[in-house]
């Protein structure tokens, strides 16, 4: 009886090391927790509009939500990468570079 008791704890104790080990597996991502996964994006420039830029908004700003109007050229906002220069705005479509006012 006391054989059987250690094989039974034996085989629970090994279903539940494999259990966890296949549990942390699944919340990989290449090596690296899936929380910490971010979706890939780009910076476009001239698609944000007023106070919603991601940052850089010229001379005079100092970051994120300075822009001072919409599509302003000098000021980005992060996009899903692939994406920027199919965003069409007033102003023309967005751009991978700054551009000129």
């Amino acid at each position: 009886m006391t054989t059987r008791r250690i094989a039974v704890s034996a085989i629970a104790l090994g279903a539940l090391a494999a259990g966890a080990a296949l549990a942390q597996a699944a919340t990989m991502n290449e090596g690296k927790p899936m929380a910490d996964a971010k979706p890939a994006v780009e910076k476009c420039w001239g698609v944000a509009k007023a106070g919603q830029n991601d940052c850089k908004a010229g001379a005079g700003t100092t970051c994120a939500g300075t822009a001072k109007m919409d599509y302003q050229a000098n000021a980005w906002k992060n996009v899903p990468a692939g994406t920027c220069t199919s965003i069409k705005t007033p102003h023309g479509m967005g751009s991978l570079n700054p551009m000129k006012s």
